[in-house]
């Protein structure tokens, strides 16, 4: 038997209105997140993975949690490297509004959903968190078409990317928890480096150039704090004592780079997230309970 036509399913103006009511549902029981594309530097296209991303936009954008009683996930954890936190939370997020905002023509949008491995700041919680899997079928076709994108999302950890979303509440992760260098100079510079922009570049002696961004600068003992630095060899590599130059993000009439030599007296390495780390107390609080003197605990080997 024929399908009944006078109940039709792809009526453009029932669809309409269903996405509208969708849309002022998000607006109304929704909160303001940033969405951050993620922008690849160098994939490893074997392991599909770039540890070295960066993050240099973000995008307001209302979108409604799809958790009710709190954060999904593991939650809480002690292990044997410290307390690790792993929350999950599941974003929806209208298509027409995503089309709207974000996947416009002048934006720094590649993809025509979002994608996972981008990220969601959610101010409410001032928490981080990465698009795992993108679900763009659910709920399943109510009235002949799929008006939103749910995505499911998992605490971000942060490994060194580059956070220049122009967002302080995001960029400071980048302050707080990056692997630095601290150079010390022989001398002061200019007023206010990093809202210049500035790049620190070092020629090695077999002519490798060393970079880094400046995250900070105290001009009370000349020390600049570096971070994302890299070698154009795509080898490890660090600053040493020598010659240092400071590139501004301006340019000169001429259109070249306004840049500052200064001597490097001192370097030092500093890792921020190894001061949170809490290795030691749970192995000591774990030997008052734990006998870890038997190297093999099923029977020594004959």
């Amino acid at each position: 038997m024929a399908k009944n036509i006078y109940f039709p399913e792809k009526v453009r103006s029932e669809h309409e209105l269903y996405e509208n009511l969708v849309i002022e549902s998000l607006k109304i029981y929704g909160n303001e997140v940033y969405y951050l594309p993620r922008d690849l530097v160098n994939e490893d296209t074997i392991f599909g993975d770039d540890p070295v991303s960066s993050f240099n936009s973000s995008y307001k954008i209302e979108m409604y949690i799809d958790n009710i009683e709190g954060f999904d996930g593991e939650g809480d954890l002690f292990t044997r490297f410290g307390v690790e936190i792993r929350d999950e939370a599941t974003f929806v997020v209208s298509r027409r509004r995503w089309s709207q905002i974000i996947e416009r023509y002048d934006n720094d949008i590649t993809g025509e959903r979002p994608r996972e491995g981008d990220l969601i700041y959610f101010p409410l919680t001032n928490k981080l968190f990465q698009i795992n899997h993108v679900e763009h079928e659910q709920p399943f076709y109510q009235i002949g078409n799929i008006n939103t994108y749910k995505m499911r999302c998992q605490l971000f950890e942060y490994t060194g990317e580059d956070l220049d979303t122009g967002i302080d509440e995001i960029d400071e992760v980048q302050n707080d928890y990056s692997y630095t260098y601290l150079v010390t100079t022989d001398s002061s510079s200019v007023q206010d480096p990093t809202n210049q922009n500035w790049q620190a570049l070092q020629t090695l002696s077999d002519g490798t150039i060393v970079s880094g961004e400046v995250l900070a600068y105290s001009d009370s003992d000349n020390i600049w704090h570096i971070g994302n630095v890299g070698a154009d060899d795509g080898k490890y590599h660090s600053f040493t004592t020598g010659t240092l130059v400071l590139r501004s993000g301006r340019v000169d009439q001429l259109g070249d780079y306004i840049d500052s030599s200064f001597t490097i007296t001192a370097v030092t390495e500093q890792n921020n997230v190894a001061q949170n780390e809490q290795n030691d107390d749970f192995s000591d609080f774990g030997d008052d309970f734990l006998d870890f003197t038997e190297t093999n605990p099923f029977g020594e080997p004959s």
